[in-house]
């Protein structure tokens, strides 16, 4: 099931979309059913049904936190010229930082690189702490597709990278949440990113270093994760700059593509 979450008339609504996304032309014929309750508990369909084309699609969850994972393709560690860490390099993205499909991401005027970085995004469905790794599939709710904008000038500079993977907007994510992956299909998916059009990224989940499994025991180690946290995992190689004006989109197999455009401040 792909569950998106959405605005319509000024409420908003956790919907199941019905539909092939992959096919052409097929934004036209999606339709949202809409649910009864949230996705982090029992919940039905309630049978009313709204076109995708007369909604707005908003951030997929707004989570608590967003736990991301540095470093985690070889390739990407390497294209930057850093080390593959010994263990996971996490760190953490505000919920202010996240946005929707279709929302601008802002160029923050402290920088002057602002990069993207396509990611596999994993929603958390439950209170989770200490998670064995056998039980790790049992509090995942699904997948979405994420945009780790960093601002790669301020990361270098700075010994935190609160202020350049922080930023306002510097976390998109959408266009819904894909349940129906099992932890075998998401570890080996096509994840890319393009500008305007060019290919950028092009890797598979599959060459992660730590794997979901790996992440999410290695983070609740240390934290509790609360039912629609966000665990970015990593991006691979071929993340670029963008400008003011240019439209950014991040495809994962399987899950949906996540388009946004860049605007300047003010």
């Amino acid at each position: 099931m792909r569950i998106a979450r959405f605005s319509i008339d000024g409420n908003v609504a956790f919907g199941a979309v019905e539909g092939d996304p992959s096919a052409p032309g097929s934004s036209e014929g999606l339709v949202l059913d809409i649910i009864k309750g949230v996705p982090f508990a029992d919940f039905e369909l309630s049978g009313t049904k709204v076109p995708l084309s007369k909604v707005r699609l908003l951030p997929p969850v707004l989570p608590n936190k967003v736990v991301a994972i540095g470093r985690n393709y070889a390739a990407h560690a390497a294209e930057l010229g850093n080390e593959v860490p010994a263990a996971p390099w996490a760190f953490f993205k505000p919920s202010t930082s996240v946005i929707g499909p279709g929302d601008p991401i802002v160029y923050p005027t402290f920088s002057r690189e602002v990069h993207h970085e396509a990611e596999l995004a994993v929603v958390i469905g439950r209170l989770c702490r200490e998670v064995p790794r056998e039980r790790v599939k049992d509090v995942i709710l699904g997948y979405t597709c994420a945009n780790d904008v960093t601002a790669r000038d301020t990361q270098q500079t700075e010994k935190q990278w609160a202020r350049a993977k922080g930023f306002d907007s510097s976390c998109p994510l959408g266009p819904w949440i894909e349940t129906g992956l099992d932890l075998a299909a998401a570890s080996d998916l096509a994840v890319t990113a393009t500008v305007n059009g060019e290919l950028r990224q092009a890797g598979r989940t599959s060459q992660m270093i730590n794997s979901i499994e790996d992440l999410i025991v290695n983070i609740t180690e240390a934290m509790t994760l609360l039912p629609g946290d966000v665990l970015l995992t990593g991006t691979p190689a071929g993340v670029g700059p963008l400008h003011p004006g240019d439209e950014v989109a991040v495809t994962i197999e399987g899950i949906g593509t996540l388009t946004n455009k860049v605007i300047s401040r003010g």
